[in-house]
C-alpha cells in the first residue's frame, strides 16, 4: 500500500525529495541535466528499470546521478496513467496505427497477457506444453514500442522544461546556503577572537 500512497502522504514524500535534491553537493548545471534524465526515463516503457536508465542517462548527459535518481520520480502512481496514455496515442500518431481499444483497457489487458505469456512460456521451459508468444508479440505491437516511439517527445519536453525550471531553484539555493554557512562561519571567527 505504501508504494501507492507513502506513510506520510505525498506532500511529505515531495518535500523529502526536494530537501534531498538541494542538498546535493554539485554545480546547478550537472543537477539540473540529472534531473532531465531522470524526467525522460520516466517515459519510457523500461517500467523497473528506469533507476538503470537515468543513471546511464545522467552519466552520458554529464548530469548528477542522484538527480537523475530523483528525477524518475516525476513518473510515480499518480503520473503514470496520463505518461501512459500520451506516450501511446503519440506513438500510434507518429506510427500511422491506431490503438484498438481504451488506452486503459488495452494497456492492461496486453500488461496482463505478456506476463502470462512469460509464465506459460517459461514453465513450458520445464514441461512438455508448447510455447506460445502471440500475447508477448501483441503487448510488443500494441504498446511498447508505441509506447517507447511516443515517449520521445513528451519525455524530451518534460524533462527541458524540468531542466529550466530547477536550474535557477537550484542556483538560488546553493546561494542563499554559502550565504548563511558564511554568515555562521563569520559569527563563529568573531566568538573565537572576542574569547582569545
Amino acid at each position: 500500500m505504501e508504494f501507492l500512497y507513502p506513510r506520510g502522504g505525498w506532500s511529505r514524500a515531495f518535500l523529502y525529495m526536494r530537501h534531498r535534491l538541494r542538498r546535493i553537493p554539485d554545480s546547478p548545471e550537472r543537477i539540473a541535466r540529472g534531473i532531465f534524465a531522470g524526467v525522460y526515463a520516466a517515459f519510457t516503457p523500461f517500467y523497473g528499470l528506469h533507476f538503470i536508465l537515468a543513471v546511464v542517462l545522467a552519466r552520458v548527459l554529464k548530469g548528477n546521478v542522484l538527480a537523475a535518481l530523483i528525477g524518475t520520480f516525476f513518473g510515480n502512481p499518480l503520473t503514470y496513467i496520463p505518461i501512459i496514455a500520451i506516450s501511446l496515442k503519440t506513438g500510434h500518431f507518429l506510427l500511422g496505427t491506431e490503438l484498438q481499444r481504451e488506452v486503459d483497457k488495452s494497456v492492461l489487458d496486453s500488461f496482463f497477457g505478456a506476463a502470462g505469456d512469460l509464465l506459460e512460456n517459461t514453465l513450458a521451459l520445464f514441461t512438455s506444453v508448447q510455447a506460445d508468444w502471440r500475447e508477448l508479440a501483441v503487448f510488443y505491437h500494441d504498446v511498447f514500442f508505441p509506447a517507447l516511439v511516443g515517449g520521445v517527445l513528451p519525455g524530451l519536453v518534460s524533462g527541458v522544461v524540468c531542466y529550466y525550471l530547477s536550474l535557477p531553484v537550484v542556483r538560488a539555493y546553493q546561494k542563499h546556503r554559502r550565504a548563511r554557512l558564511k554568515k555562521k562561519l563569520d559569527s563563529l571567527r568573531r566568538k573565537t577572537a572576542q574569547g582569545g
